[in-house]
């Protein structure tokens, strides 16, 4: 099938996002209603048309590509588009701009992955699906489990193209996670020609990134490859910690005319500190911005307990940690052929593997969150702060493994009238994770940049094995020239085994838990339908429809998380396996794209795309704990229970005004209400939470990009604009909503292109140029309440220096 795409340019605001949205979309539809149905050749051509000349404008303007060969609501964010907001920010921080996504961190990178969160369309990012050039990545959740961050698999400065899927995903979307849509991440083939490209940036707080990547060009008989390099670090904003990191990328790609054969490796070694967030409860007059850590300073850190090593009690669950960090190593890598059996036939193979070697690690005081209890019945009666190293605190680590295997074919045939897609994934997920606990000795305290050895107490170790089997099957008919059709489902298996090797002591859980669960569990939906509807009204003019059915398979993650085998008892186990059912959803999707010329004085162009949406989703996982707090540090899941539906519905309308190739603003609104449609018990009393808006999920945003080129000067401004957001699932307490503005100033410098540099070009950016504070993410309350945040990163100054040699 050829793909093609309708370009919808990027940049925005001033200083009414509404009315430039508004203006936009009429404008882009007002002549819907009179426009004349073409053949499918006419479309063609005039789309591709529009292709080559948004390309041709691309040195000036950044641009955000919308797929208009997609039953389905589908934008591309390109290369140049994610590195102008932020050279080496993470991949899934630039789709903040699109409509209906939100997403926040504490940094302005967005690496930290403790404190991101991801909303897209209401549901959460543990509900999305995730995939590098076609490689599963798992369903993103910090503890990992079954795969690695976008960030991690491949090198920013190396993408070229995130794709985001915001109602449902492609069938053949290798994902057990993608209730809510699919962003899938292309990493950039080779170069043509030898190159040796630099770049450099510095910043606020000490940051420094270094990307290095040489490009072999052709050599042989339609051979090239790159292999390119990293080094970034950067200290926390708020306190005395250094993020850091190593990745290199290497990619090999043979071309004939037989097919295309892709070889990828992946390597990532990063540490970076977290944040502590800071708990919220009902009727408080004061709560800290940021909860800092006390590292490096040891000896504040011990003069701040007590000789038993309590907290002090004015600072309730506000306390002080000494440090908490991530550290990750991930190697990845992937070998495809996409084979050209026939002018109508091809059939893609690609075979990948994963290991991840991973640990979580915070030294707290053993005086707080129930740890005295935990520690006493391993060491009963005795001295804990004396067994622990004599400082007052512990090291907790949680240490994660991952090897996964896996295997994606697919085969597309052209039968005319018939575009004909099948294929199959598979994976092996051998994962394990331990929680253990060491001394911090007061002679030699530990860093938040070396891994605890030695450990007192391995409180418990699970090993979960986990094949997944997806099989998909589609038809594309092309009823009309104008006019296409597309039918399929696809088949999602899983087949869950775990055990812990090693059990934790009776009473070392939350629950009164003896012993954690093992067993199997499997899980398998033959038929997850869809039905879709493509219709060019117009060679300019698209109306698309799909409706979609999607699963969520259980996580199969040991003593944590919404996972079945982190229940507190094997009875436990056992009642949901029998009873509990895998979340599944039903997304409704619909809307029109489209682009005009106009003779407006300055405008010339306005495109945009609307599509309204419904979902309903079913089956609602929940933890429920009455001691939430307590067994986030101690482990175990009292209940986790089917707990009912979610109801959605939406609109995201995105548009832009084109004034000559030089200047353009952009504005994306959205819409979302997700409502819970059922109270749930939480063992104690019923908790009211049916018509209550799912919490951390604003209801409201709205983005803006203005983008001016002045001679070889590109000057971009961003905004965003994000609603109220509750923070409990009663909906009694809220954060309000905030609108940030970042500033991107790119300058190329013609004057030091010589024969032996080239492209030189310097870029500013100012992130939070209008230093707001507020909530960057919040984490919703177990009970009504209390609630979670983690802080907005103040206003960050960055300089880049590129070139290519």
């Amino acid at each position: 099938m050829k793909t093609t795409h309708l370009q919808l340019q990027s940049s925005l605001p001033a200083r009414f996002p509404l009315l430039v949205m508004s203006t936009a979309c009429l404008m882009a539809f007002a002549q819907l209603a009179n426009a004349q149905a073409t053949t499918a050749n006419t479309t063609g051509t005039a789309v591709a048309n529009d292709v080559k000349q948004a390309q041709g404008a691309d040195s000036n303007i950044s641009t955000v590509e919308i797929s208009s060969q997609s039953t389905r609501s589908s934008v591309s964010l390109r290369s140049k588009e994610l590195q102008s907001q932020l050279p080496g920010m993470n991949p899934l921080k630039g789709l903040e701009t699109l409509p209906g996504v939100s997403f926040s961190t504490a940094d302005p990178w967005g690496n930290n992955e403790q404190n991101l969160t991801l909303f897209v369309h209401g549901f959460n990012g543990q509900q999305l699906g995730y995939t590098m050039d076609g490689v599963p990545l798992g369903d993103q959740q910090y503890g990992n489990y079954n795969g690695l961050s976008p960030q991690r698999a491949v090198i920013s400065e190396n993408v070229r193209n995130v794709v985001l899927s915001s109602g449902a995903g492609d069938l053949a979307t290798p994902s057990t996670s993608n209730l809510g849509g699919t962003i899938e991440v292309f990493s950039s083939d080779p170069l043509a020609t030898k190159t040796t490209s630099l770049q450099q940036t510095v910043g606020s707080h000490n940051a420094s990134r270094t990307f290095v990547r040489f490009d072999t060009g052709s050599f042989g008989n339609g051979n090239s490859m790159y292999i390119s390099g990293l080094h970034q670090e950067a200290k926390a904003w708020d306190f005395d910690g250094k993020q850091s990191g190593n990745q290199i990328n290497t990619k090999f790609v043979h071309s004939t005319d037989t097919g295309k054969l892709t070889l990828f490796l992946d390597y990532s070694d990063k540490t970076e500190p977290n944040e502590d967030a800071t708990v919220h409860v009902a009727g408080e007059t004061s709560a800290p911005y940021t909860r800092a850590f006390l590292y490096p300073n040891f000896g504040a850190a011990v003069a701040y307990l007590s000789p038993t090593g309590n907290t002090p009690a004015a600072d309730g669950s506000n306390y002080h940690n000494y440090y908490s960090d991530a550290q990750r190593t991930d190697y990845l890598t992937y070998a495809k052929y996409d084979w050209n059996i026939s002018q109508t036939t091809s059939w893609t193979n690609q075979v990948y593997f994963h290991h991840d070697d991973g640990v979580g690690v915070v030294a707290g005081p053993i005086g707080a969150a129930g740890l005295p209890a935990l520690f006493g019945v391993y060491f009963p009666g005795q001295n804990l702060k004396q067994i622990f190293g004599n400082s007052g605190y512990a090291t907790r680590a949680t240490q994660y493994v991952i090897n996964r295997p896996g295997i994606i074919s697919a085969v597309h045939m052209d039968l005319g009238d018939h575009q004909l897609a099948f294929g199959g994934w598979w994976e092996r997920n051998n994962s394990s994770t331990y929680r253990r606990w060491f001394a911090l000795d007061v002679n030699n305290p530990s860093t938040p940049y070396q891994r605890p050895t030695n450990p007192l107490i391995t409180q418990y170790g699970s090993d979960i094995t986990n094949n997944v089997v997806q099989l998909h099957l589609q038809d594309e008919w092309h009823i009309k020239p104008n006019l296409a059709v597309q039918a399929g489902f696809k088949s999602s298996l899983q087949f869950a085994d775990g055990e812990f090797p090693v059990q934790p002591l009776p009473g070392a859980i939350s629950g009164g838990s003896k012993a954690l669960p093992v067993g199997k569990i499997d899980t398998k939906k033959w038929f997850l339908p869809e039905l879709g509807v493509l219709w060019d009204i117009t060679p300019r003019d698209q109306f698309f429809a799909n409706i979609q059915k999607n699963m969520r398979q259980f996580v199969t993650y040991g003593a944590g998380g919404a996972s079945p085998w982190s229940l507190a008892s094997q009875s436990a186990f056992d009642l949901f396996k029998n009873n509990a059912q895998p979340e599944t959803s039903v997304t409704y999707e619909m809307g029109l794209r489209g682009k005009r010329d106009v003779q407006l004085g300055a405008l010339d162009k306005v495109d945009g795309q609307v599509n309204i949406y419904h979902v309903d989703f079913s089956n609602r996982l929940l933890q429920i704990s009455p001691t939430s707090v307590i067994s986030a540090i101690v482990g175990g899941n009292p209940v986790l229970a089917n707990v009912g539906s979610v109801t959605t519905d939406g609109v995201d309308i995105a548009g832009t005004l084109h004034f000559g190739k030089n200047f353009s603003v952009y504005n994306a609104f959205s819409y979302n209400r997700s409502v819970y449609g059922d109270n749930y018990s939480n063992g104690n009393a019923i908790v009211q939470t049916s018509g209550k808006q799912v919490p951390g999920a604003p209801k409201w945003m709205d983005k803006i990009v203005a983008t001016a080129t002045f001679g070889d000067i590109e000057t971009q401004l961003t905004g965003d604009y994000v609603g109220r957001r509750y923070a409990t699932y009663t909906n009694d307490l809220y954060v309000g909503g905030y609108f940030m503005l970042n500033l991107g100033v790119t300058a190329k410098l013609p004057s030091l292109n010589s024969g032996f540099m080239k492209n030189a070009k310097l870029r500013l950016n100012v992130t939070n140029l209008n230093q707001i504070t507020g909530a960057a993410a919040v984490v919703v309350g177990a009970a009504s309440g209390t609630y979670n945040t983690y802080p907005i990163a103040p206003r960050q100054f960055f300089v880049t220096f590129g070139a290519e040699f």
